[in-house]
């Protein structure tokens, strides 16, 4: 099942602008997620506790 969801316009430059070549929307929200769940947060590049 697929399901839409809307973003803002903002969110949407913001997603784009953290996009490789080639990698849609859907996949950067993919590869967010899996992340997420892999390692419980997300890590910012330069922070470690």
């Amino acid at each position: 099942m697929t399901h839409t969801l809307e973003i803002s316009d903002d969110l949407k430059k913001r997603l784009d602008s953290h996009r490789e070549e080639g990698q849609s929307c859907e996949e950067l929200v993919e590869e967010l997620v899996s992340m997420y769940e892999t390692e419980g947060a997300f890590l910012q590049e330069g922070y470690s506790e």
